[in-house]
């Protein structure tokens, strides 16, 4: 199938676009809902959600103990965290605050979510406040993330609004199409965080004194390029792509006999369950956060110098969105357990195949995946359409364990919502 994706635009008129015009994020999750199969995939995410408590990502159920120290100052400028979170409640009325502000156990912190369509509606709404409060809100993204980081969620918030004037749906997709949740009280001591979710967009930001965890975090686009109007030439996760293929390309023939799981990406011996109607190949996706992902594919143990030191620089490309001092300590952990350090891929190796990747290990897991179209007509993955995602397996995906040791307490984040 062709690549370009204006070869695949629905026309205005077709009613997967049409029907919906009279939509918003809440109206059009009652009409997604119609269709039995999404009905079925929101209901098992509301129940996840609504009767799970989280115990974290593992391979077998179990979690690996004392992986992550609460000790170490990793150099997280929480002080401007702080600031900008207090300069955000100060600017709210009481009702948005009550809206906004959770307890630090709530559950609000796994109601995340990626489709357009407003599950959980917690939280306040940048659409639905004004310019100023939605700057605020930027100052506190941008106080925690690295300048890149940021760069990439206002990137892929404007290419959310891109996909809304392609498809005429703007009251469904739109640059401000976000929610944003505040747990705990702000503190340069004790643990508070934030996330922001919306249309291929999720962040989760735990803050304890120096120390920051950034998981889970998804960023996403359909198209992965603008190529006309103001944002012209902006294009997302083209690093990723290149060298996620340039990685498995590298591997000998007997690496790539057990790295490459499936040769094709929706791949008619793939066992049943494993492609997903809405996470396709996905793993780690929203509502996951206990699921038991087993290591598959080659380990670092078995790759040479050059190839560990590119598996280093491919997780160093996932984790680009975090500020220098805990991307730093985030890269230590990755390079300790390096040996225990898992390449999984699915799809083809050419130049125009889709394809799916996982990088696992006690301390991180990160996924690429190549899908069909949404609101694009291409019913096949295209490499214009890519979900990501990067997890903190063995229970420290929101900062978990970390406050779990701060505190003495499980930290199951079922709290009230």
């Amino acid at each position: 199938m062709s690549s370009d994706f204006r070869d695949h635009l629905f026309p205005l008129d077709n009613p997967r676009l049409s029907a919906f015009r009279s939509c918003d994020a809440y109206t059009y999750l009652d009409a997604v809902r119609q269709n039995p199969v999404a009905d079925e995939v929101v209901s098992a995410w509301t129940a996840l959600f609504e009767n799970t408590e989280f115990r974290g990502i593992t391979t077998d159920g179990r979690t690996v103990p004392e992986l992550f120290s609460a000790e170490r100052d990793e150099g997280a400028d929480n002080d401007a965290a702080v600031d900008a979170a207090v300069g955000l409640l100060g600017m709210l009325s009481a009702d948005e605050q009550t809206r906004v502000l959770r307890p630090l156990h709530s559950r609000v912190w796994r109601a995340w979510l990626n489709p357009e369509f407003c599950l959980n509606p917690f939280g306040i709404r940048l659409e639905e406040v004004d310019e100023k409060t939605r700057d605020q809100v930027f100052r506190l993204v941008a106080a925690c993330l690295s300048p890149a980081g940021y760069r990439k969620v206002r990137d892929i918030m404007r290419v959310n609004g891109f996909l809304g004037e392609l498809v005429d749906l703007p009251r469904i997709l739109n640059e401000h199409s976000y929610n944003i949740n505040i747990f705990g009280t702000p503190s340069v001591t004790e643990p508070w965080g934030w996330n922001l979710w919306g249309h291929h967009l999720a962040v989760n930001c735990l803050l304890i004194g120096g120390r920051q965890v950034l998981t889970p975090v998804f960023f996403g686009s359909e198209p992965n390029h603008v190529d006309r109007g103001e944002h012209e030439g902006l294009s997302l996760f083209d690093e990723q792509e290149r060298a996620g293929l340039a990685f498995v390309r590298d591997l000998t023939p007997g690496q790539a006999e057990r790295a490459v799981l499936f040769h094709r990406k929706r791949d008619p011996d793939l066992p049943p369950g494993r492609l997903h109607h809405a996470d396709e190949l996905h793993l780690a996706g929203a509502f996951q956060d206990n699921r038991v992902i087993p290591y598959e594919g080659v380990p670092g143990a078995e790759l040479h110098p050059a190839q560990r030191d590119a598996l280093i620089d491919l997780v160093a490309l996932f984790l680009d969105y975090q500020p220098d001092g805990p991307r730093k300590a985030r890269m230590a952990d990755v390079r300790r357990h390096l040996d225990e350090t898992y390449f999984c891929w699915i799809g083809g190796r050419g130049d125009e195949d889709a394809f799916y990747y996982r990088v696992q290990s006690p301390v991180v897991l990160v996924e690429f995946d190549h899908h069909a179209g949404v609101f694009l007509a291409n019913t096949e993955p295209e490499k214009f359409h890519t979900h990501t995602l990067v997890r903190t397996p063995n229970g420290n995906d929101y900062g978990a364990e970390l406050v779990r040791r701060a505190t003495g307490t499980p930290h199951r984040l079922q709290g009230p919502v």
